[in-house]
């Protein structure tokens, strides 16, 4: 009989990665059957999707309370087709404040739990690391820390490697594409990277917006491109980058096309900046939330950094500027020691291309599908 499986990517890069892991499991076995919460990659993978994960896809606390009703409710169908449609295995990739409320039904239910891309609880919340130990039967982590962290509170777990390694990979010669979207081979070019969230466009983009400005006063010869994420409405987009005065070339998916082209790049912290990281592009990392968000979280941190790419170098290779520091001003005088001064750019490349070597070999997603295939088998990793 063919293996059903629930699979819950609540956000963008969840479903990118969710994609690829069904994209495998179909490889080793083309019966088994997903269904659960996804976007347009897993719905190409073949993925049923009940609950889009662009509804989902929200951050903060007022974001979240805003949405309740869209999240509870994607959460009561869930529970509903788990204990009706009982699968062989729930996948869960990230997104810990929903998966985590499913694992514990799962687990009453008898349903294998495999974590993919843990809870980021070594930053935030250790303690909630026994909590995930007693609902989730396997993790695959993709950080090299994590192992060791969550072996400690007896969780089985299997470092899989980074996702993205196998997956940023740009469709063309840098040449090509600044050939294809007109862009001036002699001028710089510097990347606007705002966010794949609502809220992130509309707190971060004025502000990169206003940054680039400032810029273009000190270097005449840069020229902007921003990639658009499948998530954000391009009207607002584009309706924003008019009013800002700045000249914009506006590119719908081609994300790591557009990093290949970049000299430098703005970047709302997130996966983003571990993307850019492996293209090694100097970078300013930037955040901004609501000031109640903003303090909960600021109190709850538990490592020095925000970036990605930061926290596995073990050092700020690449500023960050959170909150009230996320201005204009200071965003383009970060972007001016980049740009103007060559030895310092190169020094950021050559460390963030350094945070590549850390992350393991290619194909985690191969690696996971197999996990997962034994899991459904055996009960248990080999």
């Amino acid at each position: 009989m063919s293996k059903n499986v629930m699979i819950v990517a609540g956000e963008a890069s969840g479903d990118m990665y969710g994609a690829r892991v069904v994209e495998e499991a179909h490889r080793l076995d083309s019966s088994v059957r997903f269904f659960g919460i996804g976007g347009v990659a897993m719905r190409r993978a073949g993925v049923e999707t009940l609950v889009d994960s662009k509804e989902m896809a929200v951050m903060g606390l007022f974001e979240i309370v805003s949405h309740f009703g869209v999240i509870y409710r994607a959460f009561k169908l869930l529970k509903s087709r788990l204990l009706t449609d009982k699968p062989d295995l729930l996948i869960l990739i990230d997104y810990p404040g929903f998966n985590l409320r499913l694992a514990a039904v799962a687990k009453r239910a008898g349903v294998k739990v495999f974590y993919y891309i843990t809870p980021q609880v070594w930053a935030w919340h250790s303690s909630r690391a026994r909590k995930i130990a007693r609902l989730v039967d396997h993790a695959a982590v993709i950080l090299p820390f994590e192992a060791p962290f969550f072996e400690r509170v007896g969780l089985p777990v299997t470092f899989v490697g980074h996702p993205l390694l196998e997956m940023a990979l740009p469709s063309m010669s840098k040449e090509a594409f600044q050939d294809e979207f007109g862009l001036d081979h002699n001028l710089r070019t510097v990347g606007l990277f705002p966010g794949s969230r609502k809220r992130e466009i509309d707190s971060l983009l004025p502000v990169m917006l206003e940054s680039a400005k400032l810029l273009l006063e000190r270097f005449p010869d840069l020229q902007y491109i921003l990639p658009l994420a499948s998530s954000v409405d391009r009207e607002t987009v584009d309706r924003q980058v008019s009013a800002s005065g700045v000249a914009v070339t506006v590119v719908e998916g081609k994300n790591y096309d557009v990093m290949q082209a970049c000299d430098a790049i703005i970047a709302a912290s997130g996966t983003v900046t571990m993307e850019i990281a492996l293209f090694g592009v100097p970078m300013v990392i930037v955040y901004k939330a609501s000031p109640l968000t903003f303090a909960i979280g600021i109190r709850l941190l538990n490592v020095e950094h925000v970036g990605i790419c930061n926290i596995v170098a073990g050092e700020r290779i690449v500023p960050e500027l959170l909150q009230d520091e996320a201005e204009p001003v200071k965003i383009a005088d970060e972007l001016t020691k980049m740009l103007a001064d060559s030895k310092y750019a190169d020094s950021i490349r050559r460390k963030l291309l350094n945070v590549r070597s850390l992350l393991g070999d290619s194909g985690a997603s191969r690696r996971v599908a197999r996990l997962a295939m034994d899991i459904m088998e055996q009960g248990k990793v080999k």
